[in-house]
């Protein structure tokens, strides 16, 4: 008899003026799709491993002050982004055919906006050191967190900011 899979941990990169987490507190269930990803690996991610309950810190990127700005789950299993197929969609694949989709895509529910966790703050923390996003050169919207990482994020974001 095989064990139940334990929840997996994700950090997922949004650009706050595309979807930040205010978006996702005002989207329709508090859940949007994950939709844009261009990158085979984070793609890879969503197809291969994630899975509706896996635990998200909500990374604004690309903005003045990057950080965790919040939780939230995996809500679906991947399926095709539509965005793929939309000529005027930023997303647009010509290469990609509704019989054969590149892309794919999660469903991503919220569970609570968190004070914002900065990327200085978080790159002081020696427990957060072996974190992907911290990694020079990184560059996936989508990165794997494992649950002393996750554990100690949310430690953190328990105390008030130092």
């Amino acid at each position: 008899m095989t064990s139940p899979r334990q929840p997996a941990f994700w950090l997922m990169k949004s650009e706050p003026a595309e979807c930040g987490i205010d978006d996702l507190a005002r989207a329709p269930g508090q859940t949007v799709p994950w939709v844009g990803v261009r990158n085979y690996q984070a793609r890879n991610f969503m197809r291969d491993a994630m899975q509706p309950g896996d635990g998200v810190l909500f990374y604004h990127s690309s903005c003045a002050e990057p950080g965790v700005a919040g939780l939230a789950t995996v809500a679906s299993a991947a399926y095709p982004d539509a965005t793929q197929f939309d000529p005027a969609s930023p997303y647009f694949d010509a290469k990609a055919r509704p019989d054969a989709p590149r892309w794919l895509h999660v469903d991503v529910k919220l569970v609570r906006k968190t004070r914002l966790l900065g990327l200085s703050e978080m790159r002081r923390r020696p427990e957060l050191a072996s974190m992907v996003v911290l990694k020079p050169g990184n560059r996936l919207s989508i990165t794997p967190v494992t649950a002393a990482e996750w554990a100690a994020v949310l430690a953190l974001l328990s105390t008030p900011e130092p």
